[in-house]
């Protein structure tokens, strides 16, 4: 992702600027709808904003991590279409998003008809842009910041029945982590759902496809303006 961040740092973020995440997202992005999922707004950045053209040396300058969750990217538009479409998938159950981003699926879930939604994240400024969109869509979900790979899955409390996965296979130590929790998860009796446009390190041998889209993007953030993308069952 650093290399599509790229051209000038722009003078207009500092240090100074960076240290409310909240005031950061609101400054930073704007409303918009994903192409896939137009019922739902987001506060995300796009190519007219400063934080659309940060390097990664820039962020580090900053003390901002990469900011994944700015953007809606492929996997995540895809899940959160499925999640609509087929509310059965979540309706009337416990449902864990793990790295919820901006919170595109949580508040797909919600809208879905979800018992109660748990979206984690890491991120300063992503568990904020998910208090924004959470307030934006009218929609109300438990946020957390808690490491839910860093435990076995049945310590989960309350133990999620579904858990959703947006586009999260594009690393190989994370990914590798996120297969072990999904099939923890599974192992245990939970609904494990894959949105993925074909990342490296997705583990196809292990999934059951469920659904396929043609899902809109951007060059800046894909290698294509349109990025084919599937929705996947974790399989035990």
């Amino acid at each position: 992702m650093a290399a599509d961040l790229r051209p000038r740092r722009p003078r207009a973020l500092t240090p100074a600027r960076v240290s409310d995440p909240r005031a950061f997202v609101l400054a930073n992005t704007r409303l918009q709808s994903p192409p896939h999922v137009p019922e739902i707004r987001l506060h995300l950045a796009d190519e007219a904003m400063d934080l659309w053209r940060l390097t990664e040396e820039d962020l580090a300058t900053l003390g901002l991590p990469l900011p994944f969750w700015a953007f809606a990217w492929a996997g995540g538009q895809a899940l959160a279409r499925y999640v609509l479409d087929s509310p059965a998938t979540v309706a009337g159950r416990r449902v864990l998003v793990f790295a919820a981003g901006a919170g595109l699926e949580a508040i797909a879930a919600a809208r879905a008809g979800a018992a109660s939604i748990v979206a984690t994240e890491i991120d300063p400024f992503a568990l904020a842009a998910l208090a924004l969109n959470a307030e934006e869509n009218g929609v109300a979900f438990t946020i957390s910041d808690r490491d839910v790979l860093a435990r076995p899955f049945v310590d989960l409390a309350p133990r999620p029945e579904t858990v959703l996965l947006g586009d999260v296979f594009f690393e190989e130590p994370m990914a590798t982590r996120v297969a072990a929790f999904a099939a923890d998860a599974t192992a245990h009796g939970a609904d494990v759902l894959i949105g993925d446009p074909g990342r490296a390190y997705l583990p196809t041998d292990r999934l059951e496809r469920l659904a396929e889209y043609q899902v809109p993007t951007t060059r800046a953030l894909e290698d294509s303006e349109v990025k084919r993308t599937r929705v996947w069952r974790f399989r035990a």
